[in-house]
């Protein structure tokens, strides 16, 4: 599809109401994904056999999908061949995908992906921001690290958040702190 490139795309998927960071991977034209067993995104994608890719570009976003749910009027409902799909309101652009379970693990699933519909809404330029790409980071070492709170991953994390402070915005400063807090709260518990 023309708007993935080759390798690993980070979006933030969507399925019914339900938003989270994920990376589709793009080898040789064919798409996957792979999901952790037991998330409400693995879930809903093998009930419904459809995700969103949303292309966003809000740090503050990733890590809100990563540990939280969004609100309601957070997406926009879009009819595929009469069935809804759900992508963000504030998506740059978006691609609906056929998702099929091509392997299921005990940890967790790999699925295919067949384009439905892409669709740009207001695509801006992005310069390369090692903030963001930081914030990317240190997010998904957190999913791994609140489970296991392995040493390396925290080490990875204080990594990222150090590039992120030094080469984000405010915008990438303000992530940062909300995922400190998510990192603080679960491991609490």
């Amino acid at each position: 599809m023309g708007l993935l490139t080759e390798g690993i795309n980070e979006v933030i998927a969507t399925t019914d109401h339900n938003a989270a960071p994920m990376g589709i991977i793009n080898r040789n034209g064919s798409l996957h994904m792979v999901l952790f067993r037991g998330s409400h995104t693995a879930r809903n994608i093998a009930r419904d056999r459809r995700v969103v890719a949303n292309f966003v570009f809000d740090p503050v976003i990733y890590v809100k999908t990563a540990f939280g749910d969004l609100p309601f009027d957070a997406f926009v409902s879009e009819d595929i061949d009469g069935t809804a799909v759900f992508r963000l309101r504030d998506a740059e652009a978006w691609a609906a995908f056929a998702a099929d379970v091509e392997r299921s693990g005990d940890e967790s699933i790999v699925v295919r992906l067949s384009p439905l519909k892409e669709e740009v809404l207001g695509l801006r330029l992005h310069p390369v921001n090692r903030g963001f790409a930081s914030i990317v980071e240190a997010t998904v070492h957190a999913t791994r690290y609140v489970r296991n709170r392995d040493p390396w991953l925290g080490r990875l994390i204080e990594h990222h958040s150090g590039l992120a402070r030094k080469c984000g915005g405010a915008r990438e400063r303000e992530a940062l702190e909300l995922l400190e807090g998510y990192i603080a709260d679960l491991t609490r518990e």
